[in-house]
């Protein structure tokens, strides 16, 4: 899959093409992708997908601007796996937040990207102050001869499938909810890195992986799997969160206890799978007080997958 940071002055080749922030990747933006690719196979031309970085409410207002559901390499990873064969990463500034929807159109998509069909989501605005939508694509795609189509949102047992919809299921703590809507369990990737050794010293080695983002999605302490180590996924329990028992104002940090486990994994790029929700967490009076909690935590862990294992087998 290639990545282009910049969009072409003049196209070389046409392309299928689908624009969106697509953050998290859940079934709805499956199913675009999904027609993306099949568009693109029966026109022979390349599946182009077009996002932004930063978000576009991160720049507008970063304050009320959501906790993102996947870094950047995350959301690559799942478009590779959906069959994108191009990716352009536009750099949202206030330029491009200015550009009018009528340039965008004749610029972007036109001369620069020649784009012979185009697929957006239903709710799909672009464009200074959002004045593009559906209908001026249609009146443009007649006049430069590209086709437009429009993904209906996708609904589960009633409920619309969205990115929000994933945030609220994984703020409240109904991890099964959110893997619904996603296609597949909550997941956060990242390098395994030094951190303070606390847990080794607690008497429970955890390895620490690094977060590349500001705000999390959920907070707390889980039953997850890691993959990225081994053909098969590895169980254990994670605490993600700011460790109110050390201090105030500390940023998140993401540990992850694997069970029986005991390997130097300094430098693996892996990605922790969320299962299930313990608790959220605490504040505890004294670090003997945090490893008697810990220690009850990895026994209740084991229990979910020894359960787990039960209904499967």
């Amino acid at each position: 899959m290639l990545l282009h940071r910049t969009i072409p002055s003049v196209a070389h080749s046409s392309r299928v093409l689908a624009i969106g922030n697509f953050d998290g990747v859940h079934l709805g933006h499956q199913s675009l992708l999904a027609r993306l690719a099949a568009k693109a196979r029966e026109l022979t031309l390349p599946a182009a997908v077009m996002t932004f970085e930063p978000h576009p409410r991160e720049l507008i207002n970063p304050e009320a601007a959501p906790a993102r559901l996947t870094s950047l390499r995350e959301k690559l990873g799942l478009f590779d796996a959906c069959g994108v064969d191009e990716v352009f990463l536009l750099h949202f500034s206030r330029r491009l937040a200015s550009l009018s929807a009528e340039a965008f159109i004749e610029r972007v998509l036109v001369k620069g990207l020649a784009v012979r069909y185009l697929i957006v989501g239903d709710d799909f605005r672009f464009g200074q102050g959002r004045r593009g939508d559906f209908a001026m694509l249609v009146e443009a795609g007649r006049r430069y001869g590209f086709a437009v189509e429009s993904m209906s949102t996708i609904e589960i047992d009633g409920e619309r499938v969205s990115s929000s919809a994933v945030r609220e299921a994984l703020a409240a703590g109904d991890l099964a909810h959110a893997a619904r809507l996603l296609g597949r369990p909550y997941g956060i990737s990242g390098r395994v890195i030094h951190g303070e050794k606390l847990g080794r010293r607690l008497g429970w080695p955890t390895a620490n992986i690094q977060l590349k983002r500001k705000r999390l999605a959920l907070s707390g302490v889980f039953a997850v799997t890691v993959s990225g180590l081994d053909k098969r996924h590895l169980p254990g329990a994670a605490s993600l969160g700011v460790r109110p028992t050390l201090g105030e104002g500390l940023a998140p940090i993401l540990e992850v206890h694997l069970f029986d486990f005991d390997r130097d994994i300094y430098g693996a790029h892996v990605t922790v799978h969320f299962l299930h929700k313990l608790r959220d967490e605490m504040k505890f009076a004294s670090l003997e007080a945090l490893a008697v909690q810990i220690a009850r935590d990895i026994d209740a862990v084991r229990h979910y997958f020894s359960q787990a294992q039960m209904h499967h087998g």
